[in-house]
Formats: C-alpha cells, sequence, structure tokens
C-alpha cells in the first residue's frame, strides 16, 4: 500500500492473535495499527486498505500497542499525553499528562496497567481513576524504549545513555549493562520471556532474561531502530537505518544433562556429544527447531510441526507425533514423562509419545505459564493461578484431574516460584513454594483440607531446585548455597532441621550467581556474567538416603559410624523418627548427644 503523502510512520503493531476484542473475532494478521507523525493512528487491514483514521495527539504520535487481549489500545504522543482507546477507535480515557514527550509505553501481563517512559523516569500506571502511579528513576539519559513481558513479568528499559536495565514490576533493578558506544535504540522480549533482543548502531546483542549477554552481532545497517520477535521465539526482525530488514535466527542454545551435551547449531539440526567417550550424533528436523529439553535420559525436540523424543540408549530412532499448535512454548520433564505447553494448553506425554493427559481449570491462560509456574514429577502437576497468585493448583499426572476436594492450594501470599519433589512415595508428595517475601514453605500436596499445613524452610531465597534422585532440596540465598538434605525433618524435629542443612558461602561464584539445577551430587550455578559452574556436596547423603528408602536401617547406621559427620547422623536421626524406626532413632540421637526427652516425644 502506498501512505498519503503526509503520513511519516513512527510505529506499528499487529492486533494480537489469541483476542477477540470488541466482539469482532479477530485472527492473528487480520490488522494492525499504524502511528505517524501528523498526530494520527490508522487502523489498517491486512490488505492495505485504511479502515480507519484517528485524530490522536498534538505533534506525532510516538508509539501504539494492543492490549494483550485486543480489548483496548494505548497510544502516547510528543505532546506528552499517554490514552486509551477502544478495539474501534473511539477515545476512552487520557491516562496522563506529561510536560515530555513519552518515547515508548507497554502494556501490563493483564492489561489492567501501563508502563510509559517520563524522560528519565519510567512511570506504571493503573488504569483504575484513582490508582496512584508508580514512578523511579530508570535511566541517566533519556529512556527511548521499553518492554514488559507477560510471562516472567520483568521490565527491560534502554535509551540515550547507552545502556540497558532488566527491572521487576517493584521498579527494583535486577542488571545494569555496560555502556555502549551509542544510544539503544530498540529492545524486545521474546515471547516466552527466556530472553530479550537490544539494537543499536551497528549493534544487535542477544541477552538472557536476567541481562547477560549470550551473543553480539555488528551487522552494517546503521541505528536499528525496532525489533519485532516470530511467535515460537526462533527468529527476530529489525528495522534498520539504512532501509533494510534483518533476520536473525537464534541458534547455538546449549543444554547439558549428567555426560551429555546437545547443542542447536543450525535452526534445523542438533549435534549430541557425550563427553565420556567424545562421541557425537547429527539430529537433523525437517522444521524449524523451536524448543529443547533434556533430563532423565531424554532429549524432547518440539519444531514447528512435529515432537521428537528420543531415547540416550538410542538417539537413531526417536518417537515422533505432530503438534496441534506449533508455538510450544515451555518443555518440563519428569522421569516417566514430561509435560508441553502452547498457547492452546497443558499436555503430558509419555516418552512413548502417548498423551497422557490434558489438565485445566477455569480461566487458566498456559501461553504465560514458564518453568518457575509449573512443575511436574512421576504423579502430580503443580501449576500457579495467574489470576489469583496466591493459588496452586494440583493436579494428578496421570488423570489431568484436580486432586482431592478440587480446590487450590492457597497460600498467605503471591507466590513466585513452585517446585515438585521427584522421588518417594506417592503420598508424601512434597511441594516447594518461594512466595513475594523470597520465603522458601513447604507443604504436602496429597493431604487435604485444614490438614495440609505450609511450614517455613528459610528466608530471602532467590532460587530453589529438588535434586533428580533424592529428596534433596537446594536453594540460593544473599551469599550462601543451602542445601536440606532431609527437608521431612521439619516434619519430626524442628530444632535437627538446622543440623540436616549444608551451608556454603557463594562469593567464590561472583554476584548472586543462580542455581539451575540439581543432579546427583551437583549443583549447577549460574554466574551473573552468564558462564555455568558447578559445585559439588557428600556423596554419602544420596547413599544414606537409598538405604532409608529400602529399609536397610543397620547398612545407614554402619555408614554414619564409616563417615562420622554429625549431619549424616542427624539426617539419619529424622529418617528413622518420620519413619516410626525407633531402635535406630535411639541410636542415631545418641550419636550426635541429644538429649533422651526428644526420643519420648517422638514416642507420645
Amino acid at each position: 500500500m502506498t501512505l498519503p503523502k503526509d503520513c511519516f510512520p513512527t510505529g506499528m503493531h499487529w492486533f494480537p492473535k489469541t483476542s477477540t476484542g470488541g466482539g469482532a473475532k479477530k485472527s492473528a494478521s487480520d490488522v494492525f495499527v499504524l502511528t505517524s507523525t501528523d498526530g494520527k493512528f490508522r487502523l489498517i487491514s491486512r490488505t492495505g486498505r485504511i479502515e480507519k483514521t484517528v485524530e490522536a495527539h498534538k505533534g506525532a504520535v510516538l508509539c501504539g500497542q494492543w492490549s494483550p487481549d485486543g480489548t483496548a489500545l494505548v497510544t502516547a504522543g510528543e505532546d506528552g499525553q499517554v490514552k486509551i482507546w477502544s478495539r474501534s477507535g473511539m477515545l476512552r480515557s487520557t491516562l496522563t499528562q506529561n510536560s515530555l514527550p513519552v518515547y515508548s509505553v507497554s502494556w501490563g501481563p493483564d492489561a489492567d496497567q501501563v508502563l510509559f517512559t517520563n524522560g528519565k523516569q519510567l512511570v506504571l500506571k493503573p488504569l483504575q481513576a484513582n490508582a496512584k502511579p508508580t514512578m523511579w528513576k530508570g535511566s541517566d539519559g533519556i529512556i527511548l524504549v521499553v518492554d514488559w513481558n507477560p510471562v516472567n513479568n520483568l521490565i527491560i528499559s534502554a535509551g540515550e545513555d547507552c545502556r540497558y536495565r532488566v527491572w521487576d514490576t517493584y521498579g527494583r533493578m535486577i542488571y545494569n549493562s555496560a555502556a555502549h558506544d551509542y544510544p539503544i535504540t530498540s529492545a524486545s522480549w521474546t515471547p516466552d520471556g527466556e530472553m530479550f533482543a537490544v539494537g543499536s548502531f551497528n549493534t544487535l546483542r542477544l541477552c538472557d532474561r536476567s541481562g547477560w549477554s549470550y551473543a553480539l552481532e555488528k551487522p552494517n545497517t546503521g541505528s536499528i531502530f525496532s525489533l519485532a520477535w516470530s511467535s515460537d521465539g526462533t527468529q527476530v526482525a529489525g528495522a534498520c537505518g539504512n532501509g533494510q530488514v534483518l533476520i536473525a535466527n537464534v541458534i547455538e542454545r546449549r543444554l547439558e544433562w549428567k555426560n551429555f551435551e546437545a547443542t542447536v547449531n543450525a535452526s534445523k539440526q542438533i549435534i549430541v556429544k557425550n563427553v565420556m567417550n567424545d562421541t557425537l550424533e547429527k539430529l537433523d528436523f525437517r522444521d524449524r527447531i523451536v524448543k529443547v529439553s533434556l533430563s532423565f535420559n531424554h532429549l524432547v525436540v518440539a519444531t514447528s510441526s512435529q515432537c521428537y523424543v528420543y531415547s540416550s540408549r538410542n538417539w537413531n530412532t526417536p518417537m515422533i507425533f505432530d503438534l496441534k499448535e506449533g508455538s510450544v512454548t515451555l518443555i518440563k520433564q519428569a522421569e516417566k514423562h514430561f509435560v508441553m505447553v502452547d498457547g492452546g494448553g497443558v499436555y503430558v506425554y509419555s516418552y512413548d509419545g502417548r498423551l497422557v493427559c490434558s489438565p485445566r481449570y477455569q480461566g487458566m491462560k498456559a501461553d504465560i505459564l514458564n518453568t518457575q509456574t509449573i512443575s511436574l514429577s512421576n504423579d502430580t502437576i503443580a501449576i500457579r493461578d495467574k489470576t489469583d497468585e496466591k493459588l496452586i493448583y494440583v493436579f494428578d499426572a496421570q488423570t489431568g484431574k484436580v486432586m482431592g476436594d478440587g480446590k487450590p492450594i492457597s497460600h498467605k501470599l503471591e507466590v513466585i516460584e513452585v517446585a515438585l519433589d521427584q522421588c518417594g512415595p506417592t503420598g508424601e508428595r512434597r511441594l516447594a513454594i518461594i512466595d513475594r517475601n523470597r520465603d522458601l514453605h513447604m507443604t504436602s500436596v496429597r493431604v487435604f483440607g485444614a490438614e495440609r499445613k505450609s511450614v517455613k524452610l528459610g528466608p530471602m531465597i532467590h532460587s530453589m531446585a529438588w535434586n533428580d534422585e533424592t529428596n534433596m532440596l537446594a536453594g540460593m540465598t544473599d551469599g550462601k548455597i543451602l542445601v536440606w538434605y532431609y527437608p521431612n525433618t521439619v516434619y519430626v524435629d524442628k530444632d535437627l532441621l538446622t543440623s540436616t542443612q549444608y551451608q556454603r558461602d557463594s562469593a567464590e561464584f561472583g554476584k548472586s550467581p543462580q542455581l539451575l539445577a540439581f543432579v546427583g551430587n551437583h549443583l549447577i550455578l549460574r554466574r551473573s556474567e552468564g558462564s555455568l559452574v558447578s559445585t559439588s556436596i557428600s556423596p554419602y547423603i544420596a547413599v544414606l538416603h537409598d538405604y532409608v528408602n529400602g529399609s536397610r536401617w543397620e547398612d545407614a547406621v554402619r555408614l554414619c559410624r564409616f563417615v562420622k559427620d554429625d549431619s549424616l547422623w542427624s539426617c539419619l536421626a529424622a529418617m528413622a523418627a518420620y519413619s516410626k524406626d525407633l531402635n535406630t532413632a535411639e541410636v542415631a540421637y545418641a550419636a550426635i548427644k541429644e538429649v533422651c526427652c526428644q526420643l519420648s516425644y517422638i514416642i507420645v
């Protein structure tokens, strides 16, 4: 199409895919909004027909964006105003009037608040008339671009001070980049919130959600003024100052599990390396690779049309099945099956490619689930609700039905992260919860009603992981790595909890490392600059767990006598008390010189 002579575009945004806003059921690409320097915005169909032209601002309309549900449109302009419009282009409200031009605007995940720039400030304004805005200093120069991701609820901002920053919704800075050579002119999250791209003069950078940089490209394109991701997050397009459109593919994603390393080295190829014997396997695919997961002796690969399931014992004959929707946003694995999430729902598959179940609850938004808000074990699935973040729905992994009385687990505060333990009997399944205050709690998922109790394990936990072979739980707190060797201790003898805990200073791993996984007796950490490091714990704890799970109490006592470690004796005392094996408990308590009243307390 050819635009009118006085129309110089400043921004574009497609009507969102999933929405049915305003009673008009528009699919993915039927209409987009075009903002321009003449103070107008235009609604344009995919055939190039201008459906509506609206006088919106005095001076240029600098940006416009549809709400995630498609029911509203926000525009911002040189006149400092931020306005909300209906789907059909009718003015609903003027949200704010600033003295400075508003260069960028972004909707909140629930379409109930808007984030916009105001010079060096970032302003988060709820749509309710009397609600107070949240404002904080976001830069040392004018902020040119903001983007707010609905999946991870994080914000990126960038601008004329040549830095990009990652924020949470409370205005706390998570990452502050080094200064670039030129102002940053564009930034955009991937749809799944795992990565983002930033553009500058002759510069395109790919970053992890926590801020550190995966890759830096130096295309000879001039400034990259706008970035847009494909719906599956594998490609990004950039609008360049020299009149060209740049398209980049994300490659070299690397996954590790025990002695296997899988690398997506091209858009349709994965190389799997066994580091024990240096054997290489090349896996080629018909379509573009969207998501990959490697764990529990299986590699699961989702392409734009099919899912491939490989066993580490045989890389030649994968199980293959077709996908209903191409945009898989998440894969999580357990020992017996894996869960796959796309825009349509949550699906549990066995490793032979059979659909086991598809759990759902009223109002579930599958497209904004991430690794923190869904967890899977062999018999249970836990999903944190998005509408009310204090609720966690728990499903049976075999049937997909909500467990017990059908009511979700209700926590006192908003839940940030959930994780199910992977081992032990079904009736003793535990759920670890990190809430908004960063407190770590543990609760039973197969106990219902008033009998279900949540116990606090520790404060200020930033990340956590259950062990894949035993029910040990690891967490990262300020300056320390914590491992609870036997979290069930809290149910039998709280005084023993600190004795069954391993602590290690994390200063050697740099500032604020992140806990990624807990495999065998190894903790895998990610440093703030992106490098992976691992540290190990005593191997005897896992051996003790095996003995106790097999009711080999005499062997467990013999092991403790051989190792002569108080934490091992404390674990055995708690395990024996929990299993009501009083003879072993007496021996263990005597070894750690606990008073006799402990045992009488257990007998009572």
